[in-house]
């Protein structure tokens, strides 16, 4: 059933990845190693059909092999390492909506054991819902069928979920009160404010925790603080920016947020290794021999 799943991704992913006509639907597929990368993951799932993918956020760290699923509930930022290539993947963007409507018409809100600390869940794919995920990538193979299917496909595959072990997890989506949805909403509120001073005491009171409990709850879904979270989203920014080569590194640090240039190298280089312009460098020069690559196999 992975071949299948495999096969149908194989078809439709354009390069490394690629979003679909299929809404909420991305594909991965890599066939050669590549270096170690930073991604801001969304709220999703990944459906793993071969190959094995490390995923390391602060602390925590999953390992997700073929036949395996893994669950990102908060907007994370974590270095993916392919331990395993070839590898192929479907991603789910997680409809937060159609998930409380489900639960909703099924009368599960609330009804399960708080949420797991972390913010990324590994477990096994039951037959079924490989089954299911297939369909659903192979709706490409048909583009007339995915206005009609996509959607019934999609509400198929989360109530397989929510009849997995997973399932605990995602009945804890939508409580307005629960912790974890405090949490998913600081690290967004991060996310779109990075760049500006985090006032820990501020955060913790709009969302009605202590800033102890804040501090322990999100370092326990994230594998960082707070502080450290936003440091990280920084980099990760910084980084993409010194690659694309656009700016100096002092106009870089400047517009992620930091005031002083020095803390910004001095962190950059405990972060990744180099100083900023020679990491960037070195990372465009592998870039460059990689595409180089990719044309002479094509």
């Amino acid at each position: 059933m992975l071949d299948r799943l495999a096969a149908a991704i194989d078809r439709h992913c354009l390069g490394l990845g690629s979003g679909t006509t299929v809404p909420r639907l991305f594909l991965v597929s890599v066939d050669e190693p590549i270096e170690p990368t930073d991604l801001l993951y969304e709220p999703m799932i990944c459906f793993v059909a071969g190959g094995t993918k490390r995923t390391t956020a602060g602390e925590l760290s999953q390992v997700a092999r073929p036949g395996d699923m893994l669950l990102t509930t908060i907007d994370l930022p974590v270095t993916v390492e392919l331990e395993q290539v070839p590898y192929r993947s479907a991603v789910m963007h997680i409809d937060g909506r159609a998930l409380t409507e489900l639960l909703v018409e099924l009368d599960e809100t609330g009804q399960s054991a708080p949420l797991p600390a972390e913010g990324q869940v590994c477990a096994p794919m039951a037959a079924e819902l490989v089954d299911a995920v297939t369909r659903w990538v192979q709706l490409l193979d048909t583009p007339e069928d995915i206005r009609p299917l996509a959607t019934r496909i999609e509400s198929e595959i989360l109530y397989r979920l929510l009849r997995s072990s997973l399932g605990p997890v995602l009945r804890q989506w939508s409580p307005a009160d629960s912790a974890t949805t405090r949490v998913r909403e600081v690290a967004r509120w991060i996310c779109a404010h990075y760049t500006e001073p985090l006032s820990i005491d501020a955060i913790a009171a709009a969302a009605h925790m202590s800033p102890a409990s804040l501090h322990r709850h999100f370092k326990a879904a994230t594998g960082m603080s707070p502080l450290k979270y936003q440091k990280s989203l920084r980099l990760q920014e910084a980084r993409r920016r010194l690659v694309a080569g656009d700016a100096t590194a002092a106009q870089v640090a400047q517009a992620v947020g930091y005031v002083s240039a020095t803390q910004f190298n001095r962190e950059y280089r405990s972060a990744y290794g180099l100083p900023p312009g020679q990491d960037a460098a070195l990372l465009r020069t592998r870039l460059t021999h990689s595409r180089t690559a990719t044309t002479r196999r094509a």
